[in-house]
């Protein structure tokens, strides 16, 4: 699943290439890829026709397309989507599912999903922030990201540290790679309860949250297979920096033992037995 550093990069790519064009035609090519837009194909298409992006904006793992109309296209990448923009005549890819031209007759943007896990909706007056992603909290690179709010709400939780950074409602656009990354860098296991975390002990762990995400932004992302691409079809780099996630049995950059791998949440924990031991579990 794409977190903050892949979408960001999408995001970059399509501020550049589609803001302040206007959608002359829309085409979707397969109705799962609007399942959330419950009008219908006909209306989506519709509703954009003639509509000017004013801005491109994200929230957490959502991208959202502000337009002239006070409205909002919203998306959300899934397992495998991608927004490619494309000379116009390019074929059509494989599994191409909603095709966006403009009225200058430039680059079309498409959005392509071999597993149609992701999806665009319309959102009717959603151009500052569609109410259909309100819920979402902010990201750590978000300006207006409160750490002193997310001190008080992480140490109210009774939960584990990683299942926190995990939390969309909490801290949004971490996933399960960059939270393993960050962990790490913090010499915490992700089963620490997030009770006993001094409040100085989460400041320094969103430090490590966020210079996480800002090399992997620098970097493109980490691509693990062709699915994730940005805007222009390239892959990003940032799994050549990785300090544990996927590195199972080798060892840690920092004190050299093994890297070990435990069951999450039916993903998979990356960690150093050394650098970020278990927590001792208080007894029955």
């Amino acid at each position: 699943m794409p977190e903050l550093p892949e979408v960001e990069t999408v995001r970059q790519g399509l501020a550049r290439w589609v803001t302040g064009r206007r959608f002359a035609v829309v085409d979707v090519r397969h109705p799962r890829a609007i399942r959330r837009h419950l009008p219908g194909a006909a209306h989506f298409a519709a509703v954009l026709a003639g509509r000017q992006v004013v801005d491109v904006r994200r929230r957490g793992k959502y991208l959202w397309l502000p337009l002239d109309s006070g409205d909002a296209v919203i998306g959300h990448l899934g397992m495998s989507g991608q927004l490619l923009m494309q000379p116009a005549g390019t074929p059509d890819e494989t599994h191409l599912r909603i095709r966006f031209t403009f009225d200058d007759g430039g680059p079309e943007l498409r959005f392509v999903d071999q597993r149609t896990f992701g999806g665009l909706s319309y959102s009717e007056g959603g151009a500052d922030l569609p109410t259909e992603i309100a819920h979402i909290a902010r990201d750590p690179m978000d300006p207006e990201f409160s750490d002193t709010a997310f001190v008080a709400a992480i140490r109210r939780r009774r939960t584990e540290v990683k299942r926190a950074l995990l939390d969309q409602t909490l801290i949004s656009g971490v996933g399960n790679i960059y939270a393993d990354e960050a962990l790490w860098r913090a010499r915490l296991h992700g089963l620490r309860p997030t009770a006993a975390l001094t409040g100085p002990a989460v400041i320094r762990l969103l430090g490590h949250v966020r210079d996480v995400l800002g090399a992997a932004i620098k970097a493109g992302g980490t691509s693990f297979d062709a699915l994730y691409v940005d805007v222009n079809g390239e892959s990003g780099y940032f799994d050549r920096s990785l300090d544990v996630y996927g590195r199972e049995g080798l060892p840690c950059h920092r004190c050299g033992a093994p890297i070990r791998r435990e069951p999450f949440m039916n993903r998979s924990s990356f960690s150093c037995p050394r650098c970020q031991p278990r927590p001792r579990l208080p007894r029955p």
